[in-house]
């Protein structure tokens, strides 16, 4: 009887679990799907998909390759890639700053200018400058006509100096002249990409690891890749629909910041293996899924150095832009916790309202807020050209954004399969309305 009991009770246990339904089952395996892309975007052999190792490119193959596999058709002849050139400076080698004794660490304790130069010191002396004693504009150029080209100097009080000479933070160490600069900062690093150089070479150093030293080893070699030796591409790949010459377009961009040196990488996760994932996604469903108009998907190389691949498509459309119904920029779409926020939701709000309708109809993502116009994405050339776009962004996350965290398992991913779910039936909503 005792084990005919415990049988029993263990059946009975077993039949109250929940079980899971196609729709979970189907939320795993898209789940999977675009971790499994995010984690390939941000593996060390992408070198974060910038321009040291030639990470870009990399990442420009297999999305290439990716299309093809989907059954993407290329919409310029044989080829799904719109190739263009643009500068950038890179730090290709080894990177050394230490300050007295401690070696830091390149990333987490000090990120470097991204226009900086060339510089190399050995146990050099650091000449301390405060900032707060200068009186004026005339006292400030007095005071760098004293420096000298092959000297270390610790600026102190940085941030007040900007706001009282009325000059903006990212753009005081191109006023400097030819030397090395430590700068304290308090808070988050990040870095960026520069498409020219300066004079100077300027370090941004998290203030709580300076520990007052006198002397500093310095070993930087910055090389400025001209536009003809950083060849970038856009790849473009597209789904014929039943009505001619019309197209929804998907979009995100795949580049990121690269290499700091060769210790620091950044992944970029976020920012935006996340977006162009979820552009795969997209394709991949509507590749099995054809419309009525033509589904367009373009990955964009060049944004973080200043929305450049995307400004060149719309300079140079490989479709007309007047043919475009409407764009959908994914950019930063790891964590849907508190849902996504609309650019451009102010500018069409017919297609706004359609996307927190079928958001309530579907119950997918707590919230869909708006936001108006701005500059922040690849969206922005599009919709300048009279091009109808959102560019849509997730609100959630551990606030990683151009630092060496922003890794694939950093990413919650939180509500974002059902995001999809939402952006399927956005796109299938635009072709089905007249």
């Amino acid at each position: 009887m005792k084990n005919n009991y415990s049988f029993y009770i263990i059946l009975i246990t077993l039949l109250s679990l929940p079980l899971s339904s196609p729709a979970q089952k189907a939320d795993k395996k898209e789940l999977r799907w675009l971790k499994h892309e995010i984690t390939t975007l941000t593996s060390t052999s992408m070198k974060g998909r910038g321009y040291v190792g030639k990470g870009h490119q990399k990442a420009a193959s297999y999305l290439e390759r990716r299309f093809r596999e989907l059954g993407l058709k290329p919409v310029a002849g044989n080829t799904y890639t719109q190739q263009y050139g643009f500068s950038v400076n890179t730090f290709p080698d080894e990177m050394t700053l230490k300050l007295g004794r401690k070696e830091m660490v390149p990333g987490a304790d000090y990120i470097i200018d991204v226009a900086s130069n060339s510089f190399h010191a050995d146990h050099k002396r650091i000449h301390r400058v405060n900032l707060l004693k200068i009186k004026d504009s005339t006292d400030w150029i007095k005071t760098k006509a004293r420096w000298y080209s092959d000297e270390v100097y610790y600026l102190k009080g940085v941030d007040s100096f900007c706001k009282r000479m009325n000059i903006r933070v990212r753009y005081f160490a191109k006023s400097l002249p030819k030397a090395c600069y430590i700068i304290p900062q308090h808070g988050k690093l990040t870095w960026d990409v520069a498409t020219d150089t300066m004079s100077a070479t300027a370090f941004y150093v998290e203030d709580t690891v300076i520990r007052h030293p006198h002397r500093a080893t310095v070993s930087v070699h910055s090389l400025l890749l001209p536009e003809t030796k950083n060849l970038n591409e856009n790849i473009i790949g597209y789904v014929p629909g039943t009505v001619p010459d019309s197209y929804i377009v998907f979009s995100a961009h795949y580049d990121h910041l690269g290499m700091m040196g060769r210790q620091a990488m950044f992944p970029g996760a976020s920012d935006n293996a996340s977006g162009t994932a979820m552009m795969l996604y997209m394709a991949s469903y509507f590749a099995t899924h054809p419309q009525r108009y033509s589904m367009l998907f373009i990955a964009f190389s060049g944004e973080e150095a200043g929305l450049l691949g995307s400004d060149y498509f719309v300079k140079h459309p490989v479709v007309p832009l007047e043919k475009v119904r409407f764009l959908t920029n994914l950019d930063i779409i790891g964590d849907a916790t508190n849902g996504v926020t609309v650019v451009n939701a102010t500018e069409f709000p017919k297609q706004f309202s359609m996307l927190q309708k079928l958001n309530a109809a579907g119950k997918y993502i707590p919230d869909v807020k708006s936001r108006g116009k701005a500059a922040n994405s690849d969206h922005y050339h599009f919709t300048e050209a009279g091009v109808p776009s959102f560019f849509i962004y997730t609100n959630g996350g551990k606030g990683y954004y151009h630092d060496i965290f922003d890794k694939a398992d950093s990413l919650p991913m939180a509500n974002i399969p059902e995001l999809s779910k939402l952006l399927i039936d956005f796109a299938e909503a635009l072709n089905g309305a007249q």
